[in-house]
């Protein structure tokens, strides 16, 4: 089985963070990255499966520029077979429909039986290239997966549904699902890995003209507070005596 996985190489979102002065994008300067959450899940997920049959291989893709590398190297040093990275036009990468269609073009030259993605990245949390990338190969779908099983070609997938439900599905390849953040320990690699990761030759694939970016953010900013906190202190009747008032002075 050849799998196919989608790699985002992130930002990191909990720390303290800058704008561009034209407040197009965060100031890279301030930013640690790393593979968002789900990807690594999806390579996880894509390694078990090789494993499991013996046969096959995992190729990790990713979109963007040379910086990228750094997140498919990662996925390398994890385990995975080969590596590719695909050019994006000028502003593509804040359109995930444009990712996907420019990823589409290597998924094509390789024809894998299944492509994995993460359900979201956790900077942007779209949610939209996988089904994207689906609609432009022209491939079902399965979203949000939590457990994959396999018979051949064959797969039985848990996914999570709305209202608490659960849905399991049967399909036949080749598709493209995208799977929840957290359904397995992701492996580390080992120090031959890494070494092998470090030294891998990654081929660049150029889609062409895929023409504009039809998304692209025109600003980023840290929204005003609404909302102010009021610390009360002192003991229960004083703090009582301080509620009615402020609940008085609201109304």
């Amino acid at each position: 089985m050849k799998i196919m996985v989608c790699v985002k190489y992130v930002s990191a979102t909990s720390q303290f963070i800058e704008f561009l002065p034209d407040e197009s994008d965060v100031d890279p300067a301030f930013l640690e990255r790393d593979v968002n959450e789900a990807d690594y899940s999806a390579i996880e997920e894509a390694l078990k499966l090789r494993d499991e049959t013996g046969l096959g291989e995992v190729i990790v893709m990713t979109a963007g520029g040379e910086p990228e590398e750094e997140g498919l190297r990662k996925a390398l040093a994890m385990g995975a077979d080969r590596a590719i990275r695909v050019l994006l036009p000028p502003l593509s990468s804040q359109d995930p429909v444009a990712v996907a269609r420019a990823m589409a073009v290597a998924v094509r030259e390789e024809n894998p039986d299944l492509v994995i993605c993460g359900v979201q990245s956790s900077d942007f949390g779209s949610q939209s290239t996988g089904p994207a990338l689906a609609s432009a190969l022209g491939l079902p779908m399965v979203a949000a997966v939590t457990l994959i099983e396999h018979s051949g070609n064959r797969l039985r997938l848990h996914r999570d549904c709305e209202a608490g439900r659960a849905e399991v599905v049967e399909v036949d390849g080749p598709l493209v699902i995208s799977v929840q953040a957290g359904i397995n320990d992701p492996r580390f690699g080992s120090f031959r890995d890494m070494k092998r990761a470090k030294k891998a030759a990654i081929p660049v694939v150029s889609p062409g003209n895929l023409g504009e970016a039809r998304v692209t953010a025109v600003r980023m900013y840290v929204p005003a507070a609404t909302q102010t906190v009021q610390m009360i202190e002192g003991g229960p009747a004083r703090v009582a005596a301080q509620i009615m008032q402020l609940v008085k002075d609201e109304n």
